[in-house]
């Protein structure tokens, strides 16, 4: 919704969308949540492209690791979010200022 307010195009898709890899090629950002670690390697980007990557899994190994293969793809994209340590920081920190904004509204009662 944030990208759709700032007037951007949007596209969704999913595990099953017939030619992902087409699709998500073209974009310019790539925000990625499909809940399978390293789903997403360097066939489904294109140079240049900012990756955001949410996911949280493990590897097969035991490694914390995203949806997305970092090091396949580390060296084609303009930026992407580690994990851990990439958006899961953010969203801990917003869920703290939430937090400290409904105690507040609560103790005002």
């Amino acid at each position: 919704m944030l990208l759709l307010n700032e007037d951007a195009t949007v596209t969704i898709c999913h595990s099953k969308t017939q030619n992902l890899k087409e699709i998500t090629k073209q974009a310019d950002i790539l925000i990625v949540a499909i809940g399978r670690a390293k789903y997403i390697n360097r066939e489904y980007v294109s140079e240049g492209t900012t990756v955001i990557d949410v996911g949280i899994n493990v590897d097969n190994v035991g490694n914390l690791c995203g949806d997305v293969d970092f090091d396949d793809i580390k060296d084609i994209v303009l930026a992407i979010t580690p994990v851990p340590g990439g958006v899961g920081a953010v969203t801990n920190t917003i869920l703290f200022k939430n937090l400290i904004k409904a105690c507040r509204m609560q103790t005002k009662l």
